[in-house]
């Protein structure tokens, strides 16, 4: 072993005893973020992701395993992509080499690599991290292929950016693409206890929370991980002594951090829940001045615009539905200007799909016609589908008869093959959707019309006039 090998042997070495020591060591670097200080140490502190280091699932298989290949972590910020890379270098016992994109060229690229090429003859691993990686150009992206292709490092990419359109095809052929998710709110209140009871976070603060406070952080997190520790943390500094000893964080705290009015958040978030119905009310009830009332109140107060635009498209579902489909475009509309162009133009689109929805006609017929649907999905849900509504990719399907009699639609006048059932045979005659009188649900309305008669005048029916099954028409 040459004296370079021996030096970089020695100094690996270091930086795993440093680590372990780090690891088992119970003095807190007190200057570091909390979200540094949090950091997860091993997969079992890691909160979110459930989808991906569940007990079975891929990357939690590949941890449990200590192996690691190359891949490409796809996800907004503060989900846990740095930390899921260091968990998989600590288990993996390889040497983690970070690059920032941001900041680095094809230089910092060949150095990096020039050192793995070292430690790979002395039999040590690895792992390049690259955060950011979609700022990297072509040449740059290209410069890692051939070093993971002969196996000298492997690598790890963050992004928040679509892969498929800011990374190269040849790097994605390399490499997995896992897509991770903002934390839940369950996931966002878990991580608050955590840092208010861990030793590494605010227990010595012996923090109290005023109402409100533990909901207002959570929904200003928005499922960000960092940011929501980073907003605990600043708001720590101002929580003010009590006479029992402990300290309390009040709203007004968090607001100022924040740089927002939080009254949306009083008497455990009643107030905020109360704007958000009185909006939706207004919508329903075809209230264009209110619900535009109620809109600027939630802005006022600092309320998410998208939390609105969220219950915009449900009351494009619920309260529009099918007497104007178009709601359902208008308030998606909305949500991709205010994403694309920022908020002073996206809360007024947003504002426009309000009006929109409000004057829009009303019929919540789909909506109660599929909720009966899946009552009876769940009621009856072990009916067997019609022999002749079954594929047949097989002789041996074909000869049990399936698919025999079905009639193909395109072969009828109008494309419709009257007096044809497509229910299980118990559930003959069962009708959920009734068009109303509104919107485009009159022409919804004509149209059944017309297929009912066509039925009626049918001599080739599957079912003998009349024959229904044990459900009836819901009216």
């Amino acid at each position: 072993m040459s004296a370079d090998q021996t030096d970089l042997f020695a100094s690996f070495e270091q930086v795993q005893e440093d680590q372990k020591q780090s690891q088992n060591s119970t003095n807190i670097d007190e200057f570091a973020p909390l979200a540094s200080r949090l950091r997860p140490q091993s997969i079992e502190e890691y909160i979110g992701q459930t989808h991906l280091l569940g007990e079975g699932k891929p990357l939690r298989t590949m941890l449990n395993r200590g192996t690691c290949y190359s891949m490409i972590l796809w996800g907004p910020p503060g989900v846990g992509k740095t930390t899921l890379a260091l968990l998989f270098a600590k288990v993996c016992n390889a040497y983690v080499e970070q690059i920032p994109a941001v900041t680095s060229g094809v230089k910092d690229i060949r150095d990096a690599v020039d050192r793995a090429l070292r430690r790979k003859e002395s039999g040590i691993k690895t792992l390049v991290f690259v955060d950011e990686v979609h700022r990297f150009n072509k040449s740059q992206q290209d410069a890692f292929l051939p070093h993971i292709e002969n196996g000298t490092i492997t690598f790890i990419g963050a992004t928040t950016e679509n892969p498929s359109f800011s990374l190269n095809s040849a790097l994605l052929s390399r490499a997995r693409v896992y897509v991770l998710q903002k934390l839940s709110q369950d996931e966002s209140r878990q991580l608050l206890h955590q840092a208010l009871t861990s030793e590494r976070g605010l227990k010595s603060y012996n923090l109290t929370l005023a109402k409100g406070v533990e909901e207002a952080i959570i929904d200003l997190a928005a499922g960000d991980a960092r940011y929501l520790l980073n907003i605990l943390e600043m708001a720590s500094d101002l929580a003010a002594d009590t006479k029992d000893g402990k300290k309390i964080l009040t709203l007004a705290m968090v607001g100022a951090v924040a740089g927002q009015k939080l009254m949306t958040y009083d008497k455990g978030g009643d107030a905020y829940y109360e704007l958000i119905s009185a909006f939706h009310k207004s919508v329903r009830g075809s209230a264009p001045d209110a619900a535009l009332y109620w809109y600027s109140r939630i802005l006022e107060a600092g309320g998410d615009p998208l939390y609105v635009a969220r219950r915009l498209l449900a009351i494009a579902t619920e309260d529009v539905g099918l007497a104007d489909p178009r709601a359902m475009q208008v308030c998606l509309n909305a949500w991709d200007i205010f994403t694309r162009v920022g908020a002073a133009e996206g809360e007024r689109a947003i504002a426009e799909a309000t009006v929109y929805c409000a004057l829009a006609p009303k019929s919540n017929n789909l909506y109660t016609a599929f909720a009966k649907a899946r009552e009876d999905a769940k009621n009856h849900g072990d009916l067997e589908v019609p022999i002749y509504l079954r594929n047949a990719p097989t002789k041996l399907m074909e000869q049990l008869g399936y698919k025999k009699g079905y009639r193909y639609a395109h072969d009828y006048p109008g494309a419709y093959a009257a007096g044809e059932s497509f229910f299980p045979e118990e559930l003959v005659g069962t009708k959920y959707y009734h068009p109303s009188d509104r919107g485009m649900e009159i022409t919804f309305q004509k149209k059944e019309e017309y297929l009912e008669q066509r039925d009626s005048q049918e001599s080739d029916k599957r079912y003998p006039q009349g024959f229904v099954g044990k459900k009836r028409s819901f009216s």
